[in-house]
């Protein structure tokens, strides 16, 4: 019988008759049924692990982790979420493909499984350490001859990895670190890893061997533009936003940039569930995203243009519920919770008036402590200027009258006045600045003021509010000159203003921006709206955000269950963050640390200031006749200088070596040695790295890079960073400044510097861009490989990570990688670093602090151009000496230290003393 045959006859078998039970729903078979082995042993496992994932995902999803034989099975979500209650949809089930698929990584052909050096490096090395019998001696005779240095420079990028040891690779970082501290300082290391929510413990590893040893560490959420710069312009910090159950509780919800079901994957269900309760969703978007699906109206803007619809639904907000008839809930909020009733000096310019600065209390003699920081506002029931409570100037004074209580400082109620409208001495015209996609105007409105006397002289005041309207265009009957006649009018800042760079119909807006307002007074507030990198990865984020912002202020939104501003991009919100950074930041051993923004280390770092194209007058005010610089590099150098930014590396010396300097010119106290600084300063014998950033005394010569991939992904200007910063091929097509656009406050050098950086480390479980461009490479374990936590702004928990397996090949984790590294620097220092050393370490003024008040007026003084005199913490940075033993830095990595019951521990300008802690751990 052919093989044909034999299959039909087979096929035939399945009409068998066969013995049935169960009411027909079972039958008996004697076929084989082996194959149901194969599907049973794919499903079994030997044990379930609870972990979760480290990649900066705001859904933060606790997930289960099956493992057979030592190898990853699968993962399924974890459903055993505390309840949120009988209100609330629960938070479960959490997770997307993408988390249900992470165990790639672990098995991945990318996975780095050995410690990597570029061969080129590495043959330097063992000749020399060979030649030397000296590691540090050895890294000296590499990276001090110009050939050899500029030669493994331009091999990175570009294969030729050798697999070594740990001992090896832990040895060359170490002699690397050595050198670079005992020639240039501890502050030419840097440190790059962000977002500590992700995994707070590998965060912490790196931090804290940095900050032991006197490297900085870099920010993050600015570098790569997840910061909303509006948030610390409106609040005085960064963002904090409501977790995603609080969407379910909204009225009115305004998706404006975000595309909430893509990238907010586990917390969508909010979003849909709450439309189940008639919440409109309104999605504000230029193409047609997945939120516009779920969307009730779709306002299809143009890119880049959702300021100009903020403002226009602003003006609409602003006449029909502030002007054409008063809205209680929002007249109460915007008394007690906003600057609108404040009120603002004008000064003369030309024919017109502009804005000057806010009235203080200094300038009517009205208080004596801070007054400088205390504003001003009019009593509505007395016709009285008083001083409410709350201002900054009464956090410093320790009076305990930093609060929102509506009385004033000297505890009377008072009712202030959000406009003068009424009550004014007389009207006058103002000029405003007005941007728009092709030039700069003036804008001329009226606006209400009183007079009133400042040091003798007749200076007029206006509030905020009658600002605002002004600004806006929002007339009323007495005061309309310059404003536009109606929402139709095409005139700054109206609903047909905008059509022409929104491409939205006026109609839609005023409709949206009455259903957002209408919604928010029914409600008491609960109008949201969610925003993300749509509207924030613009070079006009801040105004674009401001102008959004207004919109939940002044309908009493923000701060209210389901109504605020909602922005979410990367995974913040370290929830246990006073004792992660007392551990991250080893401030348990010594302080302060060294933090820098990213930004500006770059910046400098990869020489993008050199090809600046854009003159800074182009973009000022009309109303500025001239401004301080053209050159943007300028500006971050005169903050550094009076104490507003960080800026690592530091000065143009060791600043391990100023102490003896100081001591040599008879300095004896700490106090002395701190003069001596800020002399030096003075005097030009010592100066900041950053005013000369291409001297090779100045470079950055160390940078770690772990949980990132810097160079593929965070780095903006990739070329650059090949260029100037890693000295290998590049493909810069732009042209140096010429010399109409050079800075005035460095030292400009004709030729920007190549290849800054001495070495560059990278911990990675995978062979990313930041890898393949690495010095040295470290096998990091994955988030199923170690013990970790992560937590979110989404949602209340904190997550776990626990290995599921151990680190194959000869992976580590982050903490084992740097305490290994920090054992090998701290037997090498024993011969180099005998001795405690004395760092003089250089911090800006800080927020949550009394520097907040160390500069009053907002004026500009540098010392630098004998202003005003340079003095420590007031008009320059803050100086402190810090001591560091080199040969300490692995015990103190691996324990607790003193400084944790002797300092007080905190976050935000509260704190309490670690004593009772420290003894429990003990």
């Amino acid at each position: 019988m052919n093989k044909k045959t034999q299959s039909i006859l087979s096929k035939l078998s399945f009409f068998r008759s066969y013995d049935k039970n169960s009411d027909k729903w079972s039958a008996i078979s004697s076929q084989d049924r082996e194959w149901e082995d194969l599907y049973r042993r794919r499903w079994q496992y030997d044990k379930v692990i609870r972990t979760t994932h480290g990649v900066n995902c705001t859904g933060s999803c606790s997930w289960e982790v099956f493992v057979k034989n030592g190898i990853i099975t699968w993962e399924n979500q974890a459903i055993d979420y505390p309840t949120t209650g009988e209100d609330l949809p629960e938070y479960e089930p959490r997770g997307c493909p993408r988390g249900a698929s992470a165990s790639w990584y672990n098995y991945s052909p990318l996975r780095v499984k050995y410690p990597y050096v570029r061969g080129v490096l590495l043959d330097y090395w063992r000749n020399a350490l060979k030649e030397t019998n000296d590691p540090v001696e050895a890294w000296k005779s590499i990276i001090e001859d110009q050939i050899k240095a500029q030669t493994y420079k331009a091999a990175r990028g570009k294969g030729g990895f050798v697999r070594v040891s740990w001992d090896e690779v832990n040895q060359i970082i170490s002699a690397q670190l050595i050198y670079t501290i005992q020639k240039y300082g501890p502050d030419r290391i840097t440190g790059f890893t962000p977002i500590p929510a992700m995994s707070m413990v590998s965060y912490a590893s790196g931090a804290r061997f940095l900050s032991l040893i006197g490297g900085s560490m870099l920010s993050f959420y600015d570098w790569y533009a997840d910061l909303p710069p509006a948030s610390p312009m409106i609040w005085g910090d960064q963002t904090d936003v409501p977790e995603s159950s609080d969407w379910y509780n909204a009225g009115y919800l305004v998706i404006w940039g975000t595309n909430i079901p893509l990238t907010r994957t586990p917390d969508a269900h909010f979003m849909t569930e709450v439309r189940y309760k008639g919440t409109k969703v309104v999605s504000i978007s230029p193409d047609y995203a997945e939120s516009v699906k779920f969307a009730d109206e779709w306002l299809a803007i143009k890119p880049g243009s959702d300021g100009a619809l903020a403002l226009a639904m602003t003006h609409v907000i602003l006449k029909e519920f502030f002007i054409d008839q008063q809205t209680e809930y929002f007249d109460q909020y915007v008394k007690k919770y906003t600057d609108l009733p404040f009120l603002v000096l004008l000064k003369k310019n030309n024919e017109q008036f502009i804005t000057d600065r806010f009235l203080r209390a200094s300038d009517i003699n009205l208080a004596d402590e801070n007054s400088q920081w205390k504003l001003i506002v009019i009593d509505k029931k007395t016709n009285n200027m008083v001083i409410p409570n709350g201002c900054i100037g009464h956090r410093w004074e320790n009076k305990k009258r930093w609060n929102l209580e509506m009385v004033d400082e000297n505890g009377q109620p008072y009712d202030p006045l959000i406009t003068l409208a009424g009550y004014e001495d007389e009207i006058v015209t103002i000029a405003l600045p007005y941007f728009d996609d092709q030039s700069r105007h003036i804008l001329d409105r009226s606006v209400p003021v009183k007079r009133i006397r400042v040091d003798g002289e007749e200076r007029y005041v206006a509030t905020v509010f009658d600002l605002m309207l002004a600004n806006y265009g929002v007339s009323r009957n007495t005061v309309k000159d310059g404003y536009p006649m109606n929402y139709m009018d095409i005139q700054p800042y109206t609903p047909a203003w905008q059509e022409q760079f929104t491409g939205i119909k006026a109609n839609q807006v005023v409709k949206i921006a009455r259903e957002f307002a209408q919604n928010a007074i029914k409600t008491k507030g609960r109008s949201m709206i969610l925003m993300g990198g749509g509207t924030n990865h613009w070079f006009h984020a801040d105004m674009n955000y401001r102008a959004i912002l207004s919109l939940v202020i002044l309908t009493g939104c923000e701060g209210v269950n389901g109504g605020g501003w909602a922005h979410y991009v990367g995974q913040e919100k370290v929830r246990p963050f006073e004792g992660w950074s007392t551990l991250a930041f080893a401030r348990d051993w010594t302080v302060p640390p060294r933090l820098q923004n990213a930004t500006s280390y770059f910046y400098f770092g990869t020489d993008q200031y050199r090809y600046e194209e854009i003159p800074m007058s182009t973009l000022s005010s009309p109303l500025v006749t001239k401004t301080r610089y053209e050159h943007p590099a300028d500006y971050n150098i005169l903050s550094v200088r009076l104490g507003w930014s960080a800026s690592y590396p530091q000065f143009n010396k060791n600043p391990l070596t100023i102490v003896d300097e100081a001591k040599q010119a008879g300095a004896s106290s700490k106090e002395e040695v701190i003069r001596f600084v800020v002399n030096s300063l003075k005097e030009e014998n010592l100066t900041f790295a950053l005013e000369d950033p291409d001297n090779p005394l100045n470079f950055p010569r160390t940078l770690f890079v772990w949980r990132a991939n810097l160079i593929s992904s965070s780095g903006k200007g990739h070329e650059y960073f090949l260029k100037h910063f890693l000295g290998t091929h590049q493909g810069v097509l732009a042209t140096e400044s010429t010399e109409h656009l050079q800075p005035n406050e460095m030292i400009w050098k004709e030729t920007g510097a190549i290849g800054k950086l001495d070495l560059l480390v990278d911990l990675e479980f995978r062979m990313s861009g930041t890898a393949l461009y690495s010095d040295i490479v470290l096998p990091a374990a994955t988030w199923y490989e170690k013990t970790d936590i992560s937590s979110t702004d989404m949602h209340p928990y904190i997550h776990p990570f626990n290995p599921a397996i151990s680190p194959p090949w000869e992976a580590k984790s982050d903490w084992d990688i740097f305490k290994n590294l920090a054992d090998q620097f701290s037997r090498l220092a024993k011969k180099y670093f005998p001795n405690p050393v004395n760092d003089v370490v250089a911090i800006p003024l800080m927020h949550d602090s009394p520097d907040e008040i160390a500069q009053p007026f907002g004026k500009i003084r540098d010392w630098s151009k004998g202003e005003i005199e340079p003095i420590a913490g007031k008009t320059m940075p803050k100086f402190f000496l810090v001591d560091r033993d080199y040969t300490n830095v692995f015990d103190k990595f691996i324990s607790l230290g003193p400084l944790l019951e002797q300092n007080p521990i905190g976050a935000h300008g509260v704190s309490w003393n670690g004593k009772e802690e420290y003894e429990y751990l003990k």
